[in-house]
């Protein structure tokens, strides 16, 4: 989470929001982090996850397979999920924040290869239904030069993705609304990892 004062501005971001649909230990927290927070047994293999997915070894860069998520999280309509991972992929792209909402866009300014964006197009699939996805999606991005390991890690990624994000809006937790706010903790996701076991409460303070 972004330098912006600290757990006083995030509880000001809150105030008009609603509560969880679950007692918190920490309501301040937002997102997947207050989840994380409130069973650490279970947030340790799902940050294990995330890590693997996004920063192990694949053939898609980082920051690739951040805007396969983020795009994921955008059509799952679950903002923390899209803002926070958009935020890494611009981490990972060298991009300004400004370019998040390009994501929501369709990638217009985004520099998308036809090979990521025919593995986009499968994500957006998967996201509907994994019976979604055709043999003439497939076909489409091995024309563009996708590898097995790409279509199947584009694949996971998506199918996890709206795991996380039904995690996140299913238990009703708060999100900061601002592109900015996210920037901090995008640079952590994208260059620290995901795997900040036990959750602390700096895991979202500046």
């Amino acid at each position: 989470m972004p330098h912006t004062g600290g757990k006083t501005d995030l509880l000001t971001q809150k105030s008009s929001l609603t509560m969880a649909h679950i007692a918190l230990p920490d309501e301040s927290l937002p997102g997947i982090v207050g989840l994380f927070n409130f069973r650490p047994e279970t947030a340790g293999p799902l940050q294990l996850l995330a890590e693997t997915l996004l920063r192990g070894e694949s053939p898609l860069t980082s920051g690739e397979r951040e805007l396969i998520a983020a795009h994921v999280s955008y059509l799952n309509n679950c903002h923390f999920c899209h803002t926070s991972h958009a935020s890494a992929a611009m981490a990972h792209l060298g991009c300004d924040l400004s370019l998040i909402d390009d994501i929501k866009q369709g990638f217009q300014v985004i520099e998308v290869s036809p090979k990521l964006r025919a593995l986009l197009n499968i994500a957006a699939k998967v996201q509907k239904s994994g019976k979604e996805v055709t043999d003439a999606d497939v076909a489409a991005a091995r024309a563009e030069g996708a590898a097995d390991k790409e279509i199947h890690d584009t694949v996971l990624i998506a199918a996890a993705f709206c795991m996380f994000n039904r995690y996140v809006d299913g238990l009703g937790t708060w999100a900061p609304q601002d592109n900015e706010a996210y920037r901090e903790m995008g640079q952590r996701m994208a260059f620290t990892g995901y795997v900040r076991y036990p959750i602390k409460q700096d895991a979202i303070e500046a």
